[in-house]
Protein backbone atom coordinates (compact mmCIF):
# COMPACT_ATOMS: atom_id res chain seq x y z
CA UNK A 1 0.00 0.00 0.00
CA UNK A 2 1.75 3.22 -1.35
CA UNK A 3 -0.50 5.11 -2.77
CA UNK A 4 -3.05 5.54 0.11
CA UNK A 5 0.14 6.42 2.46
CA UNK A 6 1.79 8.94 -0.74
CA UNK A 7 -1.69 10.19 -1.81
CA UNK A 8 -4.12 10.98 0.93
CA UNK A 9 -1.20 11.86 3.04
CA UNK A 10 0.58 14.54 0.75
CA UNK A 11 -3.31 16.06 0.16
CA UNK A 12 -4.07 15.92 3.92
CA UNK A 13 -0.79 17.58 4.39
CA UNK A 14 -1.55 20.31 2.07
CA UNK A 15 -5.00 20.83 3.45
CA UNK A 16 -4.17 21.06 6.73
CA UNK A 17 -0.63 23.07 6.42
CA UNK A 18 -0.94 24.48 3.36
CA UNK A 19 2.43 25.38 3.09
CA UNK A 20 3.57 26.21 0.09
CA UNK A 21 7.75 25.89 1.02
CA UNK A 22 6.95 22.64 2.92
CA UNK A 23 9.21 19.66 1.06
CA UNK A 24 6.61 17.74 0.17
CA UNK A 25 8.89 14.88 -1.67
CA UNK A 26 9.91 14.25 2.60
CA UNK A 27 6.34 14.22 3.58
CA UNK A 28 5.56 11.31 1.10
CA UNK A 29 8.89 9.47 1.82
CA UNK A 30 8.13 10.32 5.56
CA UNK A 31 4.41 8.85 4.70
CA UNK A 32 6.07 5.37 3.51
CA UNK A 33 9.14 5.25 5.60
CA UNK A 34 7.04 2.63 8.83
CA UNK A 35 6.55 0.44 5.93
CA UNK A 36 10.25 -0.79 6.31
CA UNK A 37 8.97 -2.66 9.38
CA UNK A 38 7.29 -5.48 7.18
CA UNK A 39 10.90 -6.74 6.70
CA UNK A 40 11.21 -9.67 8.97
CA UNK A 41 13.21 -8.78 12.37
CA UNK A 42 12.28 -5.07 12.25
CA UNK A 43 10.60 -3.95 15.65
CA UNK A 44 7.55 -1.99 14.48
CA UNK A 45 9.08 1.34 16.31
CA UNK A 46 7.48 3.73 13.72
CA UNK A 47 4.18 2.76 14.18
CA UNK A 48 4.67 4.07 18.21
CA UNK A 49 3.79 7.51 18.99
CA UNK A 50 7.13 7.31 20.77
CA UNK A 51 8.61 6.58 17.42
CA UNK A 52 6.99 9.16 15.78
CA UNK A 53 8.14 11.88 18.48
CA UNK A 54 11.43 10.54 18.19
CA UNK A 55 11.54 11.32 14.42
CA UNK A 56 10.13 14.45 15.09
CA UNK A 57 12.91 15.09 18.08
CA UNK A 58 16.05 14.25 15.98
CA UNK A 59 14.76 16.27 12.84
CA UNK A 60 14.50 19.32 15.48
CA UNK A 61 18.39 18.51 17.22
CA UNK A 62 19.90 18.10 13.73
CA UNK A 63 18.75 21.26 12.21
CA UNK A 64 19.09 23.33 15.02
CA UNK A 65 20.01 26.97 14.31
CA UNK A 66 19.13 26.19 10.42
CA UNK A 67 15.67 27.44 9.58
CA UNK A 68 15.56 26.23 6.38
CA UNK A 69 17.22 22.49 6.68
CA UNK A 70 14.42 22.21 9.72
CA UNK A 71 11.60 23.61 7.71
CA UNK A 72 12.58 21.18 4.91
CA UNK A 73 12.78 18.10 6.85
CA UNK A 74 10.00 18.62 9.51
CA UNK A 75 8.47 16.56 6.61
CA UNK A 76 9.95 13.74 7.34
CA UNK A 77 8.66 13.54 10.64
CA UNK A 78 5.13 14.75 9.58
CA UNK A 79 5.04 12.18 7.06
CA UNK A 80 5.54 9.16 9.98
CA UNK A 81 2.54 11.01 11.95
CA UNK A 82 0.37 10.55 9.07
CA UNK A 83 1.11 7.14 8.55
CA UNK A 84 0.55 6.52 11.80
CA UNK A 85 -3.24 8.06 11.54
CA UNK A 86 -3.96 7.17 7.97
CA UNK A 87 -2.72 3.35 9.02
CA UNK A 88 -4.92 3.19 12.06
CA UNK A 89 -1.34 2.35 14.31
CA UNK A 90 -3.54 4.68 16.41
CA UNK A 91 -6.44 1.50 17.24
CA UNK A 92 -3.72 -0.57 18.77
CA UNK A 93 -3.10 0.28 22.15
CA UNK A 94 -0.54 -2.10 23.41
CA UNK A 95 1.64 -0.84 19.68
CA UNK A 96 0.69 2.96 19.69
CA UNK A 97 1.14 3.82 23.17
CA UNK A 98 4.27 1.52 23.43
CA UNK A 99 6.58 1.21 26.08
CA UNK A 100 3.09 3.23 28.52
CA UNK A 101 1.76 -0.22 28.91
CA UNK A 102 5.20 -2.64 29.38
CA UNK A 103 8.52 -2.96 27.96
CA UNK A 104 7.79 -5.43 25.13
CA UNK A 105 7.09 -4.32 21.84
CA UNK A 106 4.09 -6.00 20.59
CA UNK A 107 4.53 -7.91 17.45
CA UNK A 108 1.46 -8.01 15.55
CA UNK A 109 0.12 -7.82 12.12
CA UNK A 110 1.21 -4.65 10.73
CA UNK A 111 -2.41 -3.39 9.95
CA UNK A 112 -0.89 -1.85 6.66
CA UNK A 113 -1.04 -5.27 4.63
CA UNK A 114 -3.89 -7.21 6.37
CA UNK A 115 -6.68 -5.37 4.84
CA UNK A 116 -7.85 -7.44 1.91
CA UNK A 117 -10.45 -6.35 -0.69
CA UNK A 118 -10.38 -3.07 1.54
CA UNK A 119 -6.42 -2.28 0.97
CA UNK A 120 -7.03 -2.21 -2.57
CA UNK A 121 -10.08 0.44 -2.43
CA UNK A 122 -7.66 2.28 0.11
CA UNK A 123 -4.97 2.25 -3.03
CA UNK A 124 -7.67 3.78 -5.32
CA UNK A 125 -8.60 6.28 -3.22
CA UNK A 126 -4.94 7.25 -2.85
CA UNK A 127 -4.40 7.28 -6.72
CA UNK A 128 -7.89 9.27 -6.80
CA UNK A 129 -6.08 11.89 -4.78
CA UNK A 130 -2.73 12.05 -6.45
CA UNK A 131 -5.18 12.44 -9.94
CA UNK A 132 -6.87 15.51 -7.69
CA UNK A 133 -3.21 16.66 -6.75
CA UNK A 134 -2.26 16.53 -10.39
CA UNK A 135 -5.11 18.79 -11.54
CA UNK A 136 -5.53 21.03 -8.33
CA UNK A 137 -1.84 22.13 -8.63
CA UNK A 138 -1.54 21.78 -12.31
CA UNK A 139 1.87 19.59 -12.67
CA UNK A 140 1.35 18.87 -16.23
CA UNK A 141 3.00 22.74 -16.25
CA UNK A 142 6.96 21.79 -16.87
CA UNK A 143 7.59 24.01 -13.90
CA UNK A 144 5.50 23.47 -11.48
CA UNK A 145 6.01 19.94 -11.53
CA UNK A 146 10.25 20.61 -12.07
CA UNK A 147 9.72 22.82 -8.27
CA UNK A 148 7.78 19.93 -7.05
CA UNK A 149 10.18 17.49 -8.16
CA UNK A 150 13.33 19.19 -7.66
CA UNK A 151 12.72 21.45 -4.45
CA UNK A 152 9.80 19.85 -2.94
CA UNK A 153 7.53 22.69 -3.15
CA UNK A 154 3.95 23.89 -4.45
CA UNK A 155 3.20 26.87 -6.77
CA UNK A 156 2.33 29.11 -3.76
CA UNK A 157 -0.30 30.71 -5.78
CA UNK A 158 -2.44 27.68 -5.99
CA UNK A 159 -1.76 26.15 -2.75
CA UNK A 160 -5.19 26.80 -1.08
Amino acid sequence: MLLWFVGVGFVAVVLVFKSPALDYRLVAAGSVLPLVEVIPGWPPLLHTLLGAVAVLALTMLLTRGRRLARRRWLGLAIGVFVHIVLDGAWTNTELFWWPAFGLDLPDPALPTFGRGVAGLLLEVLGALALVWSWRQFRLDDPERRDLLLRHGRLDRDLVP
